[in-house]
């Protein structure tokens, strides 16, 4: 696997990344602002965390497989429009300048720095019982917590 250097406490909060779930034919998208990297049971990881009411959080649920990709800041917009509107309203990838392209177990993007491949080796949904009142109040008043789900990194192409 290539090496792989970035700052892992930037990377996800203030540069933003895609998680994008499914085949060229059938797949979503969606920007993330959480997200990890690191090892678990000696294996390379990303974490990632997603709502029960993103349409990415079934294609999530349906594949073995997800990617990470990651962005030179020229295309913040772009990701911000994949993190503001829905797949299932429509193409939302055909209203940025990104273009996705198949990769090994899914789709990535041409214009990405990098992009993890990443088979899904764990998942479990955020307990508010174990979150800081703060938390709570500010991300799960009305709305089911976050699902994370971690990837055992299998590639990483750039």
């Amino acid at each position: 696997m290539e090496p792989f250097q970035t700052d892992a406490f930037r990377v996800f909060d203030k540069q933003w990344a895609l998680v994008t779930a499914g085949s060229l034919d059938d797949y979503n998208t969606m920007t993330i602002s959480w997200g990890g990297l690191g090892t678990l049971w000696s294996r390379p990881v990303a974490t990632v965390y997603v709502k029960p009411i993103r349409y990415t959080y079934q294609f999530l649920e349906k594949n073995e497989f997800f990617t990470v990709s990651f962005f030179p800041e020229e295309y913040k917009k772009d990701l911000g429009i994949l993190g503001s509107k829905s797949g299932r309203d429509g193409d939302k990838v055909a209203l940025t300048g990104l273009t996705p392209k198949a990769v090994e177990h899914g789709v990535g993007f041409e214009q990405a720095s990098a992009t993890l491949i990443c088979k899904k080796i764990y998942w479990q949904d955020l307990n508010p019982g174990h979150m800081p009142q703060d938390v709570i109040g500010a991300y799960y008043q009305s709305e089911a917590p976050h699902r994370m789900y971690l990837g055992e990194v299998t590639g990483i192409l750039k």
